[in-house]
């Protein structure tokens, strides 16, 4: 399906736009929560956040959008 969005009005170009990167974001939650399905509460796991060194720890929870990560140390990690 092609669409001429030369002929679109402008309410009609915004509308087009909010659908796609509410689509986009739809697609990237349907990865995120498929990734996090190979994972079980449990889990020892490792990762690296921005601007800290290297975790390892325990995966303690998970829900639609994020998982709990206590790492070795005590800290307690919510990962998006």
């Amino acid at each position: 399906m092609k669409i001429d969005i030369d002929k679109l009005t402008e309410a009609e170009l915004v509308d087009l736009n909010n659908r796609i990167v509410e689509r986009l974001r739809f697609l990237d939650q349907m990865r995120a929560h498929a990734r996090m399905l190979e994972y079980k509460i449990g889990d020892r796991v490792s990762f690296r956040p921005d601007g800290h060194p290297f975790v390892a720890g325990v995966l303690t929870r998970y829900n639609k959008k994020t998982v709990t990560v206590i790492g070795d140390s005590g800290q307690r990690w919510i990962y998006t």
